[in-house]
């Protein structure tokens, strides 16, 4: 059921959303260090990559307005090996003219809240560019805490970048085993 806050419609992603959620994530792929990726992946891709998350029950949202697709986030397992089940990763996406509006922490609170009630409990951030300074303010704003930062682990726009992580417990988190 879609969420309305601010005049900004959150809802779940659909299969029709990539035309406009494409262009979003390539943005970043070709400006910004968000993303290692350094070729954007077409709207067939995506849609793949969508339908792997999907299948394995995973919240993915986008922020509405006028039927503009502001920006979109998602959570997705953290590793694949067994143990990590219970841990997700978020990512967030905005267009360049929303970033610092409040519309991230609409997303990610909504993220956040859809993997706790489905009993996750750790959500990761790995944020590209320990210069992300809008990324690592927002997760820290919604109680992520600082684990460390990975220097220089990425190439892209010729020059090394780091990977900031951050983690924040789930529900019960650290406490009694999963039912």
């Amino acid at each position: 059921m879609p969420l309305r806050r601010n005049g900004v419609v959150l809802r779940d992603v659909t299969e029709d959303d990539f035309a406009q959620i494409q262009p979003i994530y390539a943005h970043h792929v070709l400006h910004g260090a968000a993303s290692f990726e350094e070729i954007p992946p077409d709207v067939a891709e995506m849609r793949s990559r969508f339908a792997a998350l999907k299948a394995k029950n995973m919240p993915y949202m986008a922020a509405v307005e006028d039927g503009r697709i502001l920006g979109y986030a998602y959570a997705g397992p953290y590793r694949t090996r067994p143990a990590y089940r219970y841990t997700v990763e978020d990512s967030i996406y905005l267009l360049p003219d929303q970033a610092g509006k409040g519309l991230g922490k609409l997303l990610l609170s909504e993220i956040i809240a859809r993997c706790t009630a489905q009993g996750f409990r750790q959500m990761i951030a790995i944020i590209g560019d320990s210069n992300n300074a809008g990324s690592i303010n927002l997760h820290r704003a919604l109680g992520f805490a600082m684990i460390g930062t990975f220097p220089a682990v990425g190439f892209k726009f010729g020059r090394w970048i780091d990977s900031v992580l951050m983690q924040k417990a789930l529900g019960p988190g650290q406490g009694s085993l999963p039912e």
